[in-house]
């Protein structure tokens, strides 16, 4: 074989190894650009209000809520709004607790808190809590709305536990310690049924959002988040 085509081949050769090295890199690059650290100060404020109340506090690395406020007026959203999502935290709760994750929250002063619109997954120390508990209440349920898996992994109080929240065109998964705990659309008869009954019959602009804030819930209990991030869908 003629030296000048012995070049082109390797050439040729070299090039192709290198092309099939370089997506995963370039992917996994984009990846992780595409997360939004949900872990400074300057992400938070109070609902309905410009700054973080004196109910929470943000640092080493984690935001910690002191159960101040009890269960009106202490809430905290993000600064930015998200239609599509998925959120991603770690968090632990005090005994007895009670907490939650909101999204598609909607501020105005007409509503004193966000769970009056948008959907919460719930937090909570679902053994030492002392008042009698339907299942809807418990930890990784669509509060009032979507019980999650009774085979759930639950950490005791105190340790940390991880959790995510996946919202994409109406369809929403709950993730507890790395299992898919509850999932429902949104778009569906079941869930406007759901919504029409019970707890939200009261609330008429509960769950209308699929646009809005996302929040934390100070219900008068120590509860600790971290590594809280969201990247839109």
């Amino acid at each position: 074989m003629p030296y000048k085509k012995i070049l082109l081949v390797i050439l040729i050769l070299f090039t192709a190894c290198k092309e099939k090295k370089q997506p995963p890199a370039e992917a996994e690059v984009a990846d992780t650009s595409s997360w939004i650290s949900l872990m400074d100060t300057e992400v938070w404020r109070g609902y309905n209000q410009e700054q973080l109340p004196d109910n929470w506090a943000i640092k080493e690395g984690v935001i910690e809520c002191f159960g101040k406020a009890g269960d009106m007026g202490g809430d905290i959203i993000t600064r930015e709004q998200f239609d599509n999502f998925e959120l991603q935290l770690e968090w632990k709760i005090s005994e007895a607790g009670n907490s939650g994750i909101f999204y598609h929250v909607v501020e105005s002063p007409v509503y004193h808190s966000p769970y009056q619109t948008g959907p919460e997954y719930q937090i909570l120390d679902d053994v030492g809590f002392p008042d009698p508990l339907e299942d809807w209440q418990k930890t990784g349920a669509n509060y009032a709305m979507h019980n999650a898996r009774a085979d759930k992994k639950l950490n005791p109080v105190g340790e940390w536990n991880s959790s995510s929240i996946i919202f994409k065109e109406g369809k929403v998964e709950h993730w507890l310690n790395g299992d898919k705990i509850l999932e429902f659309d949104k778009f569906s008869e079941d869930w406007q049924t759901r919504r029409d009954s019970g707890k939200w019959e009261e609330y008429p602009d509960y769950g209308k959002a699929n646009y809005g804030y996302i929040g934390l819930q100070d219900h008068g209990a120590g509860v600790w988040f971290r590594n809280i991030r969201v990247r839109r869908l």
